[in-house]
């Protein structure tokens, strides 16, 4: 077998003229920048542009309605079918095309840092810089793991072929199509570099739950004395920044698993939100994206590199993906013991949750289930001027291939288990909603986690918040009184009533959508409107 032929194996495409396998970032960066794939920031990073797609392609993603998986998979929105004849048709198509490329890109990768619970990533792509942020994203196996390397899931990564709707089932050009029976992923009409990593976050979260352990879309880090935590939230929650703390080893940024031995990171690399990103509130992340080897997508910069992090021209979801060993204080090995605190985090844009809440098991659950935050106008296309709540459930929905109950349950199994302390945290606004209020101070939120992170604030008196049945601290050292409470916040009380009453009946709303699968100690602990 030629060494052409071990890079394609597994993935049924026959080689083209030229195949560039398991390439170094600094090979990967010569072939981007003499393909004019991207150009160089002042400081070294890789910039790419990534056209019509700036963030994931919700609506073309499908999932292939094979007989073994049928009656496991959750269908609706988020798992559109796909027939197993037009996946046959589609992947055979795309192989057709990838193999009439003059030159292709592959890396061999893992997924998982637990090797009891990890696969084996093939991705073959056109594209140098799609190869160097997947090598960036996942776990590099060691140089002498290569030759033996055998796929347990490939990625055929075609972003310039356009599939055919009328002939594939599709929606558009674009499509992003797995089927779990075949372990293939098949992206083709993006370029947006996400749907590679969220792709394999999928398949994690298929692949898991059978083996007893929970996949959860949140970050990870622990503390000098072994404590681990774990931070769920949705884009723009503050998952990646404030579990960035220079006083705790960083195990992951975004996707972890929940083992009877602990946790472990699925990824090797990290993949922040820069917008409007500050070198004083985020200094581990801004220097991690100016410097060689980090991947910006849609960052603009002007002729000579230099970086504007405020620009939002080409989009909000401005990204640099980065190894996570450009964190100076990470984890080695990717994996910690079993979690002693959880927090949820929401970005309320209403300004009605209180900073920080104590929950009990059965609102651990809840929340898990809801997924709150709220987006205001500007950071999605199509948003009013009113914040607009969004409900993701288990903080993850575009991921998870089973129905939300199964992660559901087991959360609430091992945090009974493993005993974790759960805690909702809000960095969103403070004295008035979006647009009247203040986002909630960043150093305020960092002494309230750490405060729950050493134990010193499950010590202190607590009050329950009337509308929302939250326990909120009274006081906390040096933390204003009236911040913890975010009636008290608002110079306008009646205002606040009327906020805090409307965001209840949003809550109410969607409780129905997952209520049938929930215990009697759930639905008791739901949110609800005063009778």
């Amino acid at each position: 077998m030629t060494s052409a032929d071990a890079a394609l194996s597994g993935t049924g495409v026959a080689g083209p003229a030229e195949i560039h396998a398991n390439l170094s970032a600094n090979g990967l960066y010569a072939h981007a920048l003499r393909r004019g794939e991207g150009r160089l920031s002042a400081d070294g990073a890789f910039m790419a542009v990534t056209g019509q797609h700036t963030g994931r392609s919700v609506q073309d993603k499908f999932v292939v309605d094979d007989p073994e998986v049928h009656d496991a998979v959750w269908w609706g929105k988020v798992n559109r079918p796909l027939s197993p004849a037009n996946f046959t048709k589609f992947s055979g198509q795309v192989r057709t095309w990838l193999g009439q490329q003059p030159e292709l890109f592959t890396q061999d990768l893992y997924a998982g840092a637990d090797p009891a619970h990890r696969i084996r990533v093939r991705l073959i792509t056109t594209n140098a810089w799609h190869a160097l942020f997947a090598r960036n994203m996942f776990i590099r196996p060691p140089r002498a793991e290569l030759a033996s390397f055998k796929p347990d899931y490939v990625i055929l990564h075609a972003p310039e072929f356009e599939a055919d709707p009328a002939e594939i089932g599709c929606r558009t050009s674009t499509c992003i199509a797995l089927s779990f029976a075949k372990r293939t992923i098949c992206i083709a009409g993006t370029s947006y570099a996400g749907e590679i990593k969220k792709s394999i976050f999928t398949v994690m979260n298929w692949i898991l739950p059978d083996r007893g352990v929970l996949p959860m879309h949140c970050s990870a880090n622990v503390g000098a004395a072994g404590d681990a935590a774990l931070f769920f939230g949705l884009s723009g929650t503050g998952k990646t920044t404030l579990s960035s703390d220079p006083e705790r080893a960083l195990v992951g940024d975004d996707e972890h698993g929940w083992s009877d031995t602990g946790i472990f990171n699925f990824e090797g690399g990290c993949y922040a939100k820069v917008i409007k990103l500050s070198k004083e509130a985020e200094p581990q992340i801004w220097d991690a994206s100016h410097r060689f080897g980090a991947v910006l997508e849609n960052v603009i910069g002007d002729e000579h590199g230099n970086l504007d992090l405020d620009d939002n021209r080409l989009t909000e979801n401005t990204r640099s993906c980065y190894p996570i060993e450009f964190i100076p204080n990470t984890v080695a090995g990717g994996r910690a013991g079993k979690p002693k605190t959880v927090v949820m985090l929401t970005a309320d844009a209403f300004g009605v949750l209180p900073p920080i809440a104590k929950l009990t098991p059965a609102q651990a659950m809840y929340h898990f289930l809801s997924g709150y935050t709220a987006r205001v106008a500007g950071t999605e296309k199509g948003l009013g001027k009113e914040p607009q709540a969004t409900f993701s459930t288990c903080f993850g929905a575009p991921f998870l291939p089973r129905h939300p109950e199964v992660y559901g349950r087991m959360l609430a199994e091992r945090i009974a288990r493993d005993g974790a302390q759960v805690w909702l945290v809000n960095t969103g606004w403070t004295g008035g909603a979006y647009g009247t209020g203040k986002r909630m101070s960043i150093q305020h939120t960092r002494a309230l986690l750490r405060a729950a992170l050493d134990g010193s604030l499950a010590k202190v008196e607590f009050v329950r918040d009337p509308f929302f049945g939250l326990m909120m601290p009274k006081a906390v050292p040096g933390i204003p009184s009236e911040v913890l409470n975010p009636r008290e916040t608002w110079a306008d009380k009646d205002a606040y009533d009327r906020q805090a009453k409307h965001l209840v009946s949003l809550f109410e709303a969607n409780f129905e959508t997952f209520a049938g699968a929930v215990g009697e100690d759930v639905k008791a602990a739901a949110i609800r409107a005063a009778a």
